[in-house]
């Protein structure tokens, strides 16, 4: 795809956002069902079943998916797609890339080990690494765009609120 396709597909979208703001506003939704056997969590991915569980330095087998794992394939994911649809936009030629995320956890804290470790990511970092002939004002304003314009960085960054409550089935 290249920037007028791109333009040309996302331009109706746009327009119609624009006249009625209510139609942008979309509730993603996930949803998981409870293990009755192991301490997990099955994850419907809308493409697949993802059955979480814990990481092995909380004494989890490995065998499941890692929570804090899969933060970082969305921000992986996410930044990704960002950064390609940025740099279609602007017409920056991307031969190849990879994008990389890396977080580092106390799990002291998620274990309650040490009230003064943090429960969560202490850093956390995104890199980019690109085969491209674009001068690098090019490049530091691709990189500028995609921090804005990524969802999941985003949301890790602003740290929004979120409700949490529980009742009973």
């Amino acid at each position: 795809m290249d920037a007028a396709a791109l333009r040309a597909l996302q331009a109706p979208i746009k327009d119609r956002y624009k006249s009625d703001a209510d139609a942008a506003l979309i509730t993603l939704k996930a949803k998981g069902a409870l293990d009755d056997t192991g301490i997990a969590c099955k994850v419907e991915t809308g493409r697949a079943l993802a059955v979480a569980g814990l990481h092995p330095a909380t004494g989890g087998s490995g065998m499941e998916l890692c929570s804090g794992d899969m933060l970082l394939e969305a921000l992986v994911a996410c930044a990704g797609v960002t950064l390609k649809a940025v740099a279609t936009a602007l017409d920056i030629p991307l031969k190849s890339g990879q994008v990389f995320a890396e977080g580092d956890l106390d799990f002291r804290g998620t274990l309650g080990v040490a009230k003064d470790a943090p429960v969560g990511f202490r850093d956390m970092r995104l890199r980019f690494e690109v085969e491209t002939d674009a001068p690098q004002d090019k490049l530091d304003q691709l990189l500028k765009l995609t921090e804005r314009y990524c969802v999941v960085y985003q949301t890790i960054r602003s740290g929004p609120p979120v409700e949490v409550s529980l009742k009973r089935m």
